[in-house]
């Protein structure tokens, strides 16, 4: 009954963009939602942090996907949001300068989020052009990291099927994103 409740408010959303429904939906996972945080981050105002960033995050990317089950994809959506904080963090440790460090003051930085936010957006797009075959077996394999065995089981398909729709759909991203990256 719950899978059930979820789905109406997420197709409710989906349709309306009413925050409150997408707020009502989110406040029964949001102590999951900080559980999976504080798990990476081992911090509690990180974790606290990450738990309203992920909530900004589900106010796009929960009108543009197809959730069949909330809880499980916001679980994966946590993990990886988690995830990219770490690599980003651990690429980018923190270092304290003197203020006088940078001695042109019109320095530009780049903004690599932006960067990053870019190929996300031509990948989300690029996923929408495979046929649906592809594009749930590529979604399974790689963003919610399934075995081919567990690819099968829950999209009926055979065996041999999945690991053809996993490749050419790999193919197919791969040329996709080339060509809207402008590589």
């Amino acid at each position: 009954m719950e899978e059930q409740d979820d789905a109406s408010l997420v197709v409710a959303y989906q349709k309306s963009g009413d925050l409150k429904m997408l707020g009502e939906l989110y406040n029964k996972y949001m102590h999951l939602v900080y559980g999976v945080c504080f798990n990476y981050f081992k911090d509690e105002e990180q974790s606290k942090d990450a738990v309203m960033q992920i909530f900004e995050e589900l106010v796009s990317k929960l009108r543009i996907h197809q959730v069949q089950n909330f809880k499980s994809w916001l679980h994966v959506l946590t993990r990886n949001h988690c995830l990219m904080a770490l690599r980003k963090s651990s690429r980018n440790p923190t270092v304290t300068m003197e203020d006088n460090f940078v001695e042109n003051s019109d320095f530009v930085h780049l903004d690599i989020d932006d960067t990053k936010e870019t190929q996300l957006t031509i990948m989300e797009k690029c996923m929408e052009t495979l046929s649906e075959e592809q594009r749930r077996s590529v979604d399974l394999f790689y963003l919610q990291e399934k075995c081919y065995k567990e690819v099968a089981d829950i999209t009926g398909y055979d065996m041999l099927k999945v690991k053809s729709y996993i490749q050419n759909g790999k193919r197919n991203l791969k040329i996709c994103i080339e060509k809207n990256s402008g590589q």
